[in-house]
């Protein structure tokens, strides 16, 4: 680091400026800078506080992010219970007016005497949190629990954003605020809509988003959900000196930063309370978050005192809540709609009908096994929900008005937008459209990650652009990047900007800047030779990550190899199951797949793997028809089954002249095992799989490198499965998974029976205890570097790796 540089002050003005960013973006709505430059305090004030933890404190930013996973929530017990507040049952008017004529009759006012004042607010749905702050530090976040004692979930609320960890100004000596966690229905919209392009399960509605975040043992799911908060009270405090309305505390929360909703009022009497009620009835719909009711108190804090409690509930506040927001309406057609990662949704269309507050025409349906539980039907009568949520959804289907011969739903086998098969795994509830980056719904999120940091790092290629060159229909697919020229870049801004309204006033004077476009050009020029396993990456094959990447590139070599390859040939290699071996070779068995690959490589465009190699020397003994037989998914083929069998009988004589029972049983093999690979063999497809499997395989060995008179120098590390954990003294993680994966070895994000070693740094976490408990070996940095510093010496024709080590030490 520079001279002078002091990461204690630094670390303390980083924090400063970070939360006043925080505030203007979450409480002002006024952001100071860019997301990116936001980012780059972030990432300074970690590598600071990673740098030397002591630095790190309870209040930093940096504790959003999520701690390590919990094996369980710790009880905490209120220092002032948490109690509820009665519900008046009428939704009219007539829960407005009970409410306050008995506050009336408690106080003992004359019918004469003047209105009482109150404080209505909002009824949130989300969870009820209490947050006690000492000296101003958010040092506890507890869940209602049963009002007596609740749960400790103070990691999980750290990650919502808006809520300081530090209070602004005097901040009394204890202060406990009571409020609600929530999810805003745009965050819950947004999402759901990731979740489902991910094919991961979507949140039920935003109140279940809230406490099932909250609830989560593992900090780092809630820090990936969108939760808000809001105060409405308080619990215990200590050295403050108490406002003396409710009206006044709500206020003072606002002032230490604490979020406040501003949808309420200071009103008086009956009259009051019901204008209210219908003011945010009517409002409902448009609120950015959901309510089921309103909320009145007394707002004199001495005027509640005086009425006190009855039971567990105060006699000075009321829920008024809302009927529930339903309507029936008529099915007209059940459609599709592919989403940017390929996910297939069915949505119904609807007769129109005013439900929460708005017309609604659709209702998202979900995913085809959806369809089927509530079987619903062109022509059916169905019930809608809107709750304020933004997607409506069918609750359910009124049977006994469904019109005759209504058929049921069934997801079509092609794509809507692209024409190419669908695909639904099997485990999965989402239907995928197989096109990838030759589907045009596809083609922005395939584009921004074929141009990633880790695929082919096109430098400059952000989201903006990729949008705008789709949308004017300068890019189709990957290829076309790559024909890209200045005039297209400086048309394609111009364009835009005319659209938006945004044209610089140095173009409107005629000065056109290039050098953003001129980078970018020769950020895609530089891509044109990648790395074999960042190109497969980049292809954005469903499962198919880096490290899978480096597996392919690593045993096969070349590309032309892996597009070639059946499945079966795939499943054998490390760490490869059957469901990523079907997946890359249905990716490749697509036509449009084919031809955008085809056009990427093609001599015109330039693009090629800079490494591509012979295949991997140990290939063959994978290659081996027991191994090969045992992936094929036969019924009853157990690997012992499928050893028998390749002792007798090879795959091509197999797929050519079938099951020879007479010497298939002298072999051992039981009459159930032959009539389950008979009639395997029966099956669509399965005699031309088996004949292609055998072609490649003959294909892959004859490519083999010759034998070699040493060992493979990778043998120390090679096939072994390393966990990485904590801080290392020297190396980063990027660091020290390439020295890994360079030996041979493969770096895994979790711990299992299969984890050869786990190498621990500084301040590791679960993983660490994880290993013990399953008895993997433990290794530091300097244990890792003696392991790969045998990589240096291969070993001779009969010599242990212990032995290579040693003649390398004493060479």
């Amino acid at each position: 680091m520079a001279d002078g540089f002091n990461p204690l002050e630094r670390a303390r003005w980083l924090r400063a400026e970070i939360e006043r960013h925080n505030r203007a973006y979450y409480e002002l709505d006024s952001p100071l800078i860019s997301d990116a430059e936001y980012d780059a305090l972030f990432r300074e004030l970690l590598a600071i506080e990673d740098a030397d933890p002591a630095l790190r404190t309870p209040d930093s930013p940096t504790q959003r992010v999520g701690g390590a996973p919990l094996p369980e929530f710790s009880p905490v017990r209120h220092a002032q219970p948490m109690l509820s507040i009665r519900t008046e049952t009428d939704f009219g008017e007539g829960g407005a007016l009970a409410f306050d004529a008995r506050v009336r009759r408690e106080l003992k006012l004359a019918d004469d005497a003047p209105p009482v004042e109150y404080c209505a607010e909002l009824k949130f749905d989300g969870l009820a949190m209490n947050l006690r702050y000492e000296h101003g530090v958010l040092v506890l976040a507890a869940t209602r629990g049963d009002g007596e004692t609740g749960e400790d979930v103070t990691q999980n609320v750290r990650t919502i954003r808006e809520l300081p960890l530090r209070l602004k100004g005097e901040a009394p000596a204890v202060l406990e605020v009571r409020g609600e966690v929530y999810m805003r229905h745009d965050d819950f919209a947004r999402y759901n809509a990731a979740a489902t392009e991910r094919g991961e399960k979507t949140l039920v509605n935003p109140r279940n988003g809230a406490a099932g975040s909250i609830r989560q043992l593992d900090p780092r799911i809630a820090a990936s959900r969108p939760l808000s908060f809001f105060a409405y009270g308080l619990g215990e405090t200590q050295g403050w000196t108490l406002p003396a309305t409710h009206a006044g505390i709500l206020d003072a929360l606002a002032d230490f930063g604490i979020p406040v909703c501003g949808e309420r009022v200071i009103t008086a009497g009956a009259d009051g309370l019901v204008a209210f009620h219908r003011h945010v009835g009517e409002a409902r719909a448009t609120l950015p978050f959901a309510i089921d009711g309103v909320v009145y108190k007394l707002n004199s804090l001495a005027l509640q005192e005086q009425l006190g409690f009855i039971t567990r509930e105060p006699r000075w506040a009321v829920a008024h809540k809302f009927p529930a927001e339903e309507a029936t309406t008529t099915v007209l057609a059940i459609e599709v709609q592919v989403g940017r990662t390929g996910a297939i949704t069915p949505v119904a269309r609807l007769a129109p009908v005013f439900v929460g507050g708005v017309t609604v025409t659709n209702a998202t349906l979900h995913n085809e096994d959806e369809v089927w539980r509530k079987d619903v039907r062109v022509g059916d009568t169905v019930i809608v929900r809107r709750a304020g949520d933004v997607i409506p959804e069918v609750v359910g289907v009124v049977v006994e008005r469904r019109p005759p011969g209504a058929e049921a739903f069934r997801m079509k086998d092609t794509c809507p937008v692209c024409g190419a098969h669908t695909v639904r795994e099997p485990g999965e509830a989402v239907t995928r459209c197989s096109g990838g980056f030759s589907c045009r719904a596809q083609r922005i999120q395939a584009i921004l990650h074929f141009a990633g940091r880790r695929m082919m790092d096109i430098e400059g290629l952000g989201e903006r652009y990729v949008e705008r060159l789709v949308e004017f229909d300068y890019v189709h697919g990957v290829a076309d990047l790559y024909r890209l020229t200045l005039g297209d870049l400086l048309e394609m801004k111009q364009r835009a900007d005319e659209r938006d309204g945004t044209v610089p006033e140095t173009v409107k004077a005629g000065q056109t800047p290039t050098r953003w476009a001129e980078n970018l050009l020769a950020g895609i020029a530089a891509s044109r030779r990648p790395t074999l396993a960042r190109l497969l990456f980049a292809l954005g094959i469903r499962h198919v990550g880096e490290s899978t990447a480096k597996t392919l590139a690593d045993w096969l070599g070349s590309i032309e190899r892996v597009r070639r390859a059946p499945a079966p040939l795939l499943a054998v290699l490390p760490d490869i199951g059957a469901t990523v071996a079907a997946a890359i070779a249905d990716f490749f068995a697509e036509e449009r797949n084919v031809r955008a690959v085809d056009e990427l490589l093609c001599p015109e465009i330039g693009v090629a793997p800079a490494d591509e190699h012979a295949p991997r020397p140990g290939l063959g003994e994978r290659l081996g028809w027991a191994e090969l037989y045992a992936v094929l998914g036969v019924p009853r083929l157990t690997p012992l089954r499928a050893k028998q069998l390749a002792a007798v009988v090879d795959g091509a004589t197999l797929a050519r002249e079938g099951v020879n029972e007479p010497l298939l049983s002298d072999a051992g093999l039981p009459a159930d095992v032959l009539a389950a690979l008979a009639d395997w063999l029966q099956g669509r497809g399965h005699r031309g799989l088996l004949a292609a499997v055998a072609a490649r395989r003959d294909e892959l060995l004859a490519a083999l490198p010759p034998a070699s008179a040493l060992l493979p120098a990778a043998a120390p590390l090679d096939g072994k499965t390393f966990v990485l954990t904590g801080t290392l003294p020297t190396l980063t993680r990027d660091e020290a998974k390439a020295l890994i994966e360079a030996a041979g070895g493969r770096v895994s994000a979790s711990v299992s029976k299969k984890s050869d070693y786990v190498v621990a740094g500084a301040e590791a976490g679960s993983k660490l205890e994880r290993a013990r408990e399953l008895g993997v070996a433990v290794i530091d940095e300097a244990a890792l570097r003696d392991l790969l510093a045998r990589q240096q010496s291969p070993q001779l024709p009969g010599e242990t790796v212990e032995q290579a080590a040693e003649r390398a030490e004493h060479s």
